[in-house]
């Protein structure tokens, strides 16, 4: 295996390269395939054959080229409990291109493909999803996720394990739409304090929001028996035996924990991913993609609803690799081809670089998944204790504008900064009132104040670092549960969120969360595969928004129309400096410069795209001109909204046949009263960009070719910046607003102005 390695301190003559190495994809690492160390991440030529034989009784005597005698525990778990045996000599004996062209027509129906994917190995389904294009395995999401309605996960945990910021951030990640909230912590014993937190924060929004505290599996489970918890997703599978037992587990071991959950009605799903037998040097010589089709296999036999992979911690070394991004989204798949719920990885910062870690995301997000990722990183990265996810909370805006971009459901939605707060407050001081009404900690109003406000805990005051730990270590020992929160949170008069609380409990009593791919909705109805199923069977199918969910997902914070734009454009009007004096005539003085001003200038639209007010601009053009000892006259163009059209005719009007053009929005150019529109001296056109003294350059130069001297030479200011992307939207509107003012016909008047300095 080579890495790359750039090394910063060479100095390469070619300024390109120089460039290059500047690039943040370049802190990546990125190897070479290398089969030896199971860095691979498709077919390594040491993945076995798929076979299936039996005997005429029906014993199993081989699966994928390994004999009875020489199976390890994975081969026994699987062909005991994963693999259909009723169905597997059909399915086995398929041709791979056959089936999958049957997985990713959309006239196949979901069941059937389930039907015939049962009999399948983990080496021949392996087999089947390495064959397919990133387009292709997009499609076959589009048919094979379990649950019809998307949802999504997220992380939310903090480095002080603050129950109050952890209360308020469960509260903004649910206002966002998660519906899944998963928490660490980095003191263990913490636990039951942040689980409290979570649970609480979490009902605030609306009801039906499931919480996880991530932790050491024994303690998770009492956690869940205690009902503070209502999922987990931490029981880790592998593909290689003996990475199972350096943990002293076997399937069996996994499989009765699994049962254990279940039966205690905590929803429960497995975690694997590729990557993790090749981190601790077990991978076999094996492709990732074989051994996480074991890994899938597994779940399917330990009976669990789901699966968290896609990569996961394992994600930027499989990433590494060639083909690696396409393996963490097949991976997703092959849950879903096994009938499990898929919560689709995304929950670890896979690249440094922007492009790539949005490129790893944008396919989950375009085809669905039962959840697009499991843990988004709703809180702030340093806050983040399982590590920086694929996102992050400072990525929530892009998300919510790719849902937007695409006309996509990726679970999100925005939120105004109203009821975010609201929510925040809520969350905190209910929160507080839990811990003070049992005994457990006291929080005072500066506190409070600092969490609703808080971008993260760097933002909190400095607090007794052992107060957490002596309230959770109170939890603890008191054995206090579910049924106590509610009791606390009724007392203290918060009855809305003591009846979610104890509704959550309910549920898991009545157990239909524990369904494949359960969630709750927002008016706590169980969306699953039994519910919910996924009924996309090509164009005109399936799951899409409705109206009021596409109004939703469309409505970001940022978007604003006409009638924004004028209201924000009032506040920097002032109309007594620029008056109407009557009808413009043709000058006759050869010093005289005419600055034309079009239509909306002054009357609706008072700011530039630069920041500047139009006032600002007309000073430094009549500072320029002055400069130049020439006369200057302000005249409103009524019939027209070009520019070109508008210099001009301001120089047909100039005794010295030359104009000045300028657009409400800040553009402006220098016309000669001979030249055609779309000719003219000189052009400012990326507004955004103009500065004062360029302005007043403007101003300058018209009167230095008033006078027939020769001008200074003018540039337009240039950024490799997304100018367009920031100011497009706001031109359309101020040109929207410059073609309702003017004027045609008969009825243009171009009106003298008088500017008052």
């Amino acid at each position: 295996m080579h890495l790359n390695s750039t090394d910063s301190g060479q100095d390469y003559r070619l300024g390109r390269i120089r460039l290059l190495d500047r690039q943040r994809v370049n802190l990546d690492g990125f190897a070479e395939a290398d089969p030896e160390l199971g860095m691979i991440s498709h077919l390594s030529p040491y993945d076995p054959e798929p076979s299936w034989v039996v005997a005429e009784d029906g014993t199993v005597l081989e699966m994928d080229s390994t004999a009875v005698g020489d199976f390890d525990t994975i081969d026994e778990f699987v062909v005991r409990y994963a693999v259909d045996h009723d169905q597997a000599p059909a399915s086995m004996a398929m041709d791979e291109v056959e089936l999958a062209r049957m997985i990713v027509d959309p006239a196949t129906p979901r069941d059937e493909v389930l039907r015939v994917c049962s009999g399948l190995t983990p080496a021949k389904m392996a087999r089947v999803v390495a064959g397919l294009q990133p387009v292709e395995i997009q499609m076959a999401m589009m048919k094979m996720r379990a649950r019809r309605t998307p949802a999504n996960q997220a992380h939310v945990t903090n480095r002080l394990d603050d129950p109050l910021l952890i209360a308020a951030d469960a509260a903004t990640a649910v206002a966002y739409g998660f519906r899944e909230l998963e928490a660490t912590v980095p003191v263990l014993d913490d636990a039951p304090a942040v689980a409290i937190g979570l649970l609480i924060g979490s009902q605030v929004p609306a009801p039906g929001a499931l919480t996880q505290c991530s932790v050491e599996e024994a303690r998770e489970l009492e956690l869940g028996v205690r009902g503070l918890v209502s999922y987990a997703e931490t029981v880790s599978v592998y593909g290689t035996e003996q990475v199972f037992t350096d943990g002293d587990d076997t399937p069996w071991s996994k499989a009765f924990l699994t049962s254990a959950y279940a039966s205690r009605g905590i929803k429960m799903r497995l975690s694997s991913g590729a990557g993790s037998e090749v981190l601790m040097g077990q991978a076999e010589r094996k492709s990732m993609n074989y051994l996480e089709s074991r890994c899938v296999a597994l779940a399917k036999g330990i009976g669990a609803q789901g699966v968290q992979n896609g990569g996961v911690d394992g994600a930027a070394i499989t990433a590494s690799v060639p083909g690696g991004v396409r393996e963490l989204i097949a991976e997703n798949l092959m849950v879903m081809l096994r009938g499990l719920e898929s919560c689709s990885g995304n929950d670890s910062l896979m690249s440094e670089s922007t492009m790539r870690r949005t490129s790893r995301t944008l396919p989950t997000l375009l085809s669905g998944s039962d959840f697009i990722f499991s843990g988004f990183g709703s809180v702030v990265s340093y806050d983040n204790m399982f590590g920086p996810s694929n996102f992050n909370a400072a990525d929530l805006d892009d998300y919510l504008v790719l849902q937007r971009d695409w006309g996509v459901d990726g679970g999100l939605r925005p939120v105004d900064t109203t009821t975010l707060e609201s929510m925040r407050r809520q969350a905190a001081e209910a929160t507080r009132a839990v811990f003070e009404y049992l005994g457990l900690a006291d929080f005072d109003d500066d506190h409070v104040e600092a969490v609703v406000a808080a971008e993260g805990s760097k933002d909190l005051p400095q607090t007794d670092g052992v107060k957490v730990l002596s309230a959770a270590r109170m939890i603890d020992q008191s054995g206090l549960t579910v049924v106590d929160v509610v009791a606390a949170l009724a007392e203290t008069g918060f009855t809305d969120i003591a009846d979610r609380v104890l509704g959550m409990a309910k549920a898991r009593v009545t157990g239909d969360y524990l369904q494949t791919a359960a969630i709750f909705d927002e008016n706590m109805n169980v969306l699953s595969a039994l519910q919910d199923p996924n009924d996309y069977r090509g164009p005109g199918t399936g799951y899409r928004p409705s109206p009021e969910r596409q109004a939703q997902i469309d409505a970001v914070r940022q978007a604003r129309s006409v009638t924004d734009l004028v209201k924000e454009q009032a506040t920097f009007a002032q109309p007594e400096r620029l008056v109407a004096v009557g009808p413009a005539g043709v000058g006759e003085d050869p010093r005289e410069v005419v600055i034309g001003v079009s239509a909306a200038m002054g009357t609706k639209l008072f700011r530039t795209l630069s920041g500047m007010t139009v006032y600002q601009v007309l000073e430094q053009i009549l500072a320029g001109l002055e400069e130049e000892q020439c006369i200057a006259r302000v005249v409103r163009i009524a019939d027209s909204i070009d520019l070109g059209v508008i210099g001009k005719s301001a120089a047909q009007l100039s005794g010295s046949g030359i104009g000045v053009g300028l657009q409400a929005k800040g553009t402006t150019l220098i016309h000669r009263r001979d030249l055609p529109p779309l000719a003219n001296l000189e052009l400012l056109s990326v507004a955004p960009l103009i500065t004062p003294e360029m302005y007043r350059l403007i101003g300058i130069n018209a009167g230095r070719h008033a006078k027939g001297a020769t001008p200074a030479p003018m540039r337009n200011a240039y950024s490799d910046e997304a100018i367009t992307a920031r100011y497009h939207t706001k031109v359309v509107s101020m040109v929207a607003v410059e073609r309702a003012e003017s004027q045609r016909g008969e009825t243009a008047v171009h009106t003298e102005l008088e500017f008052r300095r």
